[in-house]
């Protein structure tokens, strides 16, 4: 499998003829605007920053509400939850995707680490965390720290931050990491990291 990170929440994942796109965001966002393809696509949160799917070409099956999904060899689960963005109450869905035998959790627009033990309890092993650093509308760097710990996931992917927030979450995890501008990974691979940081350039 192959990670790229696109900015704000947007990573693609790419496995043989098969693309999953998360949280693709807008041209009008404080990201601008993403274009490619991909035969999956699903949405944390009904904003620029996150639901730009009519951008992704390739007619993907997008996915933008809580629920139980499988698309081919893509299982989806995701976990609605309230929060706060852009100075509105809305829902965040939380998604968990086992895609290639890999279990990928993104917490998409977290606000609050405080999260339900029902949810906690259905994430199981974690091979891949993509969480929300950035402080404001999502976590703060001690709060995301603390919750990346206690999840224990094999890797642990940053989105939506600055130079500064990454920089602080890296202290505090006790990580010195350089950014690459891909993560290529396997099950197996997974398999023998824990807490293992790896920070995408955009």
């Amino acid at each position: 499998m192959i990670i790229t990170y696109h900015g704000g929440q947007c990573l693609k994942f790419v496995q043989g003829d098969t693309t999953l796109v998360l949280n693709p965001h807008d041209k009008k966002s404080q990201f601008g605007g993403v274009r490619f393809g991909a035969n999956v696509a699903a949405v944390s949160l009904h904003h620029p920053d996150f639901a730009a799917t009519d951008s992704i070409t390739g007619s993907p099956f997008v996915i933008d509400t809580p629920g139980e999904y499988e698309i081919g060899d893509i299982g989806v689960r995701g976990y609605g939850i309230k929060t706060t963005y852009d100075g509105e109450d809305r829902y965040n869905t939380i998604y968990q995707i086992h895609f290639e035998g890999i279990n990928i959790v993104h917490l998409g627009a977290l606000q609050d680490a405080d999260i339900d033990p029902k949810i906690l309890g259905e994430f199981g092993d974690i091979d891949i965390l993509i969480m929300p650093i950035g402080g404001g509308d999502v976590l703060q760097v001690p709060a995301a720290a603390k919750l990346a710990t206690k999840l224990e996931a094999h890797v642990i992917i940053p989105v939506h931050y600055d130079k500064g927030s990454l920089a602080a979450f890296l202290k505090e995890v006790d990580s010195a990491v350089a950014p690459v501008e891909k993560f290529t990974t396997k099950k197996k691979d997974l398999e023998t990291l824990t807490g293992e940081v790896v920070v995408l350039s955009s």
